[in-house]
């Protein structure tokens, strides 16, 4: 309600219908109608109590509304569940429960007989007056365009990607949850600050504003905040996918890698939470190149290091794909090598990829992910092949709930760095 407020939003009307029962017995303030006209008005709302079984009533304050300016409106509707049915009218104990067969009847009867008008009601259909749009095809007005070395954050480049695409397309919009600066969201906001949405801490809240954006084709979405708070939204993620909803959403700072700002702030759980949610594509760039190309929908895994004799094929993605390609550079030293892999799209996986590489290192695959192993890169992957006996599949991922520290210390400690990627090669050619 504060978001409504703040940003004027005079085509917005709530109605509340405040019939004092929940599901299973009395709400805590019951008909009290003036509280919740109190909690309207204090959230900054145009506010009206009515009497929700009078359709005139209601005809006239939805009128009125339609002529208030600057402030979103909230109806107050005080109702009785089952209004007009005897024995049923205001009663706790019928939510769920099926009516018996005569007590129906003898209902629709009822209603049937209060009916003063046979004529129809012909409401004049919505007039379609909005512009043709097309956001379809959309793709970047150029290249990535970084120098080899460069070492350019992931968030940085999804920013710089988002305002490339903005320019791209003016159907795209950018939705942040006050962590613009961080993300990077904040290179969109300066070049397009009219298609930029600011939702607070709220993600459940921007989640359900992008979803109402992306409603009937009218806008690319793209809502982005720190992967850890993605959390808090998952029910309206969730309900958006079943909806059919194309959104856009771009979580930052995953895994043990965020460091010091500790375990309440690392997302370990992200993946797993993603993949189960019905069509949804999970990108995961490694780099400034991939993070552009995965804002515009790019796919496929890449194999960035391959030869010949390769014995073991690592499968990493986001930061632990240096490790593995930090791994290679040891074992090369002592003549093992091994392919790696960086998976970049984690739903749907790249299976061709991973089988050609998985063939020729003989079967022998590690996955290392930042993330716990529950629902991440190494359960993807040891499902992909588990009808497959001539692949093994040996996963490197954080066990247990991390501490605060150093990226590299982190790594280490929780067994995905380097070091612990030449071990476990070494470990699966043994055996």
């Amino acid at each position: 309600m504060a978001f409504a407020s703040y940003y004027c939003l005079d085509n917005l009307v709530a109605i509340f219908d405040v019939n004092r029962l929940g599901h299973s017995g009395a709400l805590p303030v019951e008909h009290c109608i003036k509280i919740h006209q109190r909690r309207c008005k204090a959230f900054g709302w145009n506010t009206y109590v009515v009497d929700g079984q009078d359709v005139e009533a209601l005809c006239q304050v939805f009128w009125q509304a339609s002529q208030v300016k600057h402030k979103p409106t909230a109806v107050v509707a005080k109702t009785f569940r089952g209004w007009g049915t005897p024995s049923m009218e205001d009663a706790e104990s019928w939510h769920g429960k099926p009516m018996p067969r005569e007590r129906a009847d003898a209902i629709i009867k009822l209603i049937e007989s209060q009916i003063e008008t046979s004529g129809n009601l012909d409401p004049q259909p919505p007039i379609e007056d909005s512009p043709e749009i097309n956001i379809m095809n959309v793709k970047m007005i150029s290249l990535p365009d970084y120098r080899v070395g460069d070492r350019i954050a992931t968030q940085k480049a999804c920013g710089l990607a988002l305002a490339k695409l903005g320019n791209a397309n003016d159907r795209v919009i950018v939705l942040d949850g006050d962590t613009k600066y961080s993300t990077f969201s904040e290179m969109f906001n300066k070049e397009y600050p009219e298609r930029f949405i600011e939702c607070f801490m709220a993600e459940q809240n921007m989640v359900s504003v992008a979803l109402g954006c992306a409603s009937r084709g009218r806008t690319i979405a793209f809502a982005s905040t720190f992967a850890a708070f993605l959390t808090r939204a998952f029910d309206q993620i969730r309900m958006g996918a079943l909806s059919e909803s194309n959104i856009n959403i771009i979580g930052s700072h995953c895994g043990v890698s965020v460091g010091e700002d500790g375990a309440s702030q690392m997302a370990l759980d992200d993946i797993a939470m993603f993949r189960t949610i019905p069509t949804c594509t999970i990108f995961y760039p490694s780099d400034a190149v991939s993070t552009e190309h995965a804002v515009s929908l790019a796919a496929n895994a890449k194999i960035l290091r391959y030869g010949v004799s390769d014995k073991v094929t690592v499968i990493g993605a986001g930061i632990t794909v240096y490790e593995a390609l930090a791994a290679a550079d040891e074992l090369a030293k002592q003549d093992i090598f091994i392919r790696v892999i960086d998976l970049f799209t984690i739903k749907p996986l790249d299976v061709t990829t991973i089988i050609y590489s998985a063939k020729a290192t003989e079967g022998r695959i590690i996955t290392v992910e930042d993330h716990y192993p529950q629902g991440g890169i190494g359960e993807v992957v040891y499902a992909a092949f588990s009808m497959d006996p001539g692949i093994k599949v040996h996963s490197l991922a954080v066990l247990g709930v991390p501490r605060s520290g150093k990226p590299k210390e982190l790594l280490d400690m929780y067994g995905i760095s380097a070091r612990h990627i030449v071990v476990a090669v070494k470990c699966m050619l043994l055996n």
